[in-house]
């Protein structure tokens, strides 16, 4: 379930004029940037965007970018676009890092639907990945034990992985990696373990945790993000940017019974000013 809290019923014009309120004269008035764009779910924030341009000739992107600055202005900017240019945003500064950060690649084409996707518009994944519910029992156990047989003899990057991984609908996966963990005692992401330079090995794990329970997946990314010295903000800003309309409150529920601390407490103590208000917002408790 999403954390946003956002009305039904909202007007357009006023929330352009509000944000060219905000942005205008001395210093910036983030609280109503935040009050604004923090309760409006991606189709409410496209509107805003049109009806701001036609008021005032301008790209309401642009000029919060020239206003804002720091972590902050990184979240608005992310919060802000569309979910599929904000993938392709995410994607392009993965890949131009001096070490480029693959598993965010990977997190993209494992947890969005095939029609974010095809939306997306960008060479991320190869394969139009089958999306139903119907799972072949007989299929789940001939390829649990393929998947088995290569992590056996540590060819990773081995093609049938590689095509059961991209073309195997989620549903189908799940039962896959069950029949996995029934028939070998443990889950195939504790199998899935070696030099810890292997890109590619750390490259599919990421993929296997994403397919298999992208909720867990998501979850540690946070814990991480938060427990490491010094706040890894891209990480957490690209989880609840990403996750407050889809499914951040399952994610808050998880993290909560992992570490015994709700998520807003935890964002709360390691950010602060404008950038910890907005995240908040998205979490769905106010500063």
């Amino acid at each position: 379930m999403a954390t946003i809290d956002a009305p039904s019923q909202v007007s357009f014009q006023q929330d352009a004029e509000i944000l060219r309120k905000a942005c205008k004269g001395w210093g910036t008035d983030e609280k109503a940037i935040i009050s604004v764009l923090g309760h409006r779910n991606a189709a409410q924030r496209k509107q805003i965007r049109l009806a701001y341009e036609e008021l005032y000739q301008e790209d309401l992107v642009k000029r919060l970018e020239s206003e804002l600055s720091g972590d902050f202005e990184k979240a608005v900017y992310r919060w802000i676009l569309d979910p599929a240019d904000r993938d392709a945003v995410l994607a392009n500064v993965a890949i131009k890092k001096l070490s480029p950060d693959l598993h965010v690649i990977v997190e993209i084409s494992c947890t969005r639907s095939p029609e974010e996707l095809l939306a997306l518009l960008v060479a991320l994944v190869t394969a139009f990945r089958y999306d139903g519910e119907e799972i072949n029992t007989r299929l789940a156990n001939s390829e649990a034990k393929i998947l088995h047989d290569v992590v056996e003899d540590k060819k990773f990057n081995h093609e049938e992985v590689i095509r059961i991984l991209t073309t195997r609908s989620k549903m189908q996966l799940m039962a896959t990696f069950n029949r996995y963990r029934d028939d070998h005692g443990a889950s195939i992401t504790k199998h899935l373990q070696g030099d810890s330079g292997d890109e590619f090995l750390l490259v599919l794990r990421t993929a296997v945790r994403c397919l298999n329970d992208s909720k867990k997946y998501f979850e540690k990314v946070l814990r991480n993000s938060i427990r490491r010295m010094g706040t890894d903000e891209d990480a957490l800003t690209r989880v609840i940017v990403t996750r407050a309309e889809k499914d951040l409150k399952d994610i808050k529920e998880l993290y909560h019974k992992r570490n015994s601390v709700a998520l807003d407490q935890a964002v709360a103590k390691d950010t602060s000013g404008d950038y910890k208000a907005l995240l908040l917002t998205l979490l769905g408790k106010e500063d």
